[in-house]
């Protein structure tokens, strides 16, 4: 039995980061998926580093006996390589990232995983999840603290306990090794999908859509029209085997690097229409015309250096006059999708800080020029201060909520896991 992988990869920015810290790669022998932490400065940086230490791996040389030494050892290199870079460039301290990886040998896959990124395996119709989260929510999952299905909506969930980064010298990645069966399908993808798309639609993808590209697509679109709040990585991969492949349809061999590890990384989102894309574009493009970029700013038919036609007056007159009326025109559908905009965002939620004190927020946290989406709708009576420092550092970059009552069940939460840090400290 000669076995193959059939692969896709895909990175988008999202509707809301300022730049991708996710990388990807994806080749006939390793596919790898890395979502980088520690802020603008360093999370690209991480991601990046850690695609580049295990992409030399892509290879035909493994045994099933040391894929998995070889994937360590590759860990080992990259983790070295964060720290030396942040020795050289402070700015870049606290910056890590996670890593799912899978290298084939022979009719063997051997996992590699650390942090929330997850791997899902499709087989016989069924979708499992055989990672599992390095995060704060999962422990209190593990330990009997609090169900699974309250953990889809807890405020720490994204609080990664267990990462590649500059900060933890010993960490221990979860390592397993799987047969490859054709017939199966493979997911990987940062938390930018698996945060904001449920298992359930997650699976009907998989199943419904046959090829490994078009699966992808669909995937990234999913994660993006239900907000694209963070940057949305993924990887399909389907194990085939090649006596059953017609001549000619083989599977490429041609590695694929998406997300910041790529030329490409500044690519825009590939959003397609929907009320999170449109407020998303609108916001941007008052952001470039407030700052005067080209495509902010109107042609002036008068301009000096423009062409001029050897027209009439008459006809010149009747041409500003329909300049005129079409840039009405223009500015009468801007307002109007900018209002229609405006009113998805005052139905979004998020839990932030004000003053130190948790506060609950109507509206999205970003501004458009002058003009705040978002306002502050109820307090806490809970310091912020109180708060363990990486609950603190989530609440930073804002906690979204699916309404008023998922925002106040979150802050509850929040006061609960206080309480019960205060306790054991005391």
């Amino acid at each position: 039995m000669s076995i193959a992988l059939r692969y896709a990869a895909r990175s988008d920015i999202g509707l809301v980061r300022s730049n991708n810290q996710d990388s990807a790669y994806a080749g006939p022998h390793l596919l790898v998926v890395a979502d980088g932490m520690g802020g603008h400065a360093g999370g690209d940086v991480a991601s990046s580093v850690a695609v580049a230490a295990l992409a030399p791996l892509d290879g035909e040389s493994h045994g099933p006996d040391d894929a998995l030494d070889e994937l360590e050892r590759a860990l080992e290199a990259a983790r070295d390589e964060i720290v030396a870079r942040t020795h050289s460039d402070p700015d870049l301290t606290g910056m890590g990232t996670t890593v799912t990886a899978i290298l084939r040998a022979g009719n063997k896959l051997a996992m590699v995983h650390l942090g929330d990124s997850r791997g899902y395996l499709l087989r016989d119709g069924a979708l499992s999840q055989v990672t599992t989260d390095h995060t704060f929510v999962q422990h209190l999952v593990n330990t009997g603290k609090i169900t699974a299905e309250e953990a889809e909506h807890h405020p720490q969930r994204s609080v990664v306990m267990r990462v590649l980064g500059d900060f933890e010298p010993d960490v221990a990645p979860d390592l397993s090794v799987r047969e490859a069966r054709p017939g199966d399908r493979w997911l990987l993808c940062s938390d930018g999908l698996s945060g904001f798309v449920s298992a359930d639609t997650i699976a009907d993808t998989m199943r419904t859509i046959a090829d490994v590209d078009v699966c992808a697509d669909r995937l990234v679109q999913l994660a993006l029209r239900a907000g694209g709040g963070d940057n949305v990585t993924v990887i399909v991969a389907d194990v085939v085997e090649l006596d059953d492949v017609p001549d000619g349809t083989g599977p490429s061999t041609a590695a694929s690097v998406v997300g910041s590890a790529a030329s490409t990384r500044h690519r825009p989102t590939a959003a397609a229409d929907g009320p999170a894309a449109r407020a998303a574009t609108l916001s941007k493009q008052a952001a470039a015309a407030a700052r005067g970029d080209e495509d902010g700013q109107p042609t002036d038919p008068e301009d000096e250096d423009a062409p001029q036609d050897d027209v009439d007056p008459g006809r010149r007159r009747r041409r500003r006059v329909i300049t005129t009326l079409l840039s009405v025109l223009l500015v009468g559908v801007l307002g109007g999708a900018g209002y229609l905009g405006y009113r998805w965002t005052q139905t979004q939620y998020y839990v932030g800080v004000t003053d130190d004190v948790v506060t609950i927020y109507r509206g999205i946290p970003q501004t458009i020029g002058p003009i705040t989406l978002s306002t502050p709708l109820e307090s806490s009576t809970m310091p912020a201060q109180d708060l363990p420092a990486y609950v603190r550092d989530r609440l930073d970059q804002t906690i979204p909520a699916d309404s008023l009552q998922d925002a106040r069940d979150r802050v509850r939460m929040l006061e609960d896991d206080a309480r019960t840090a205060s306790v054991a400290t005391g």
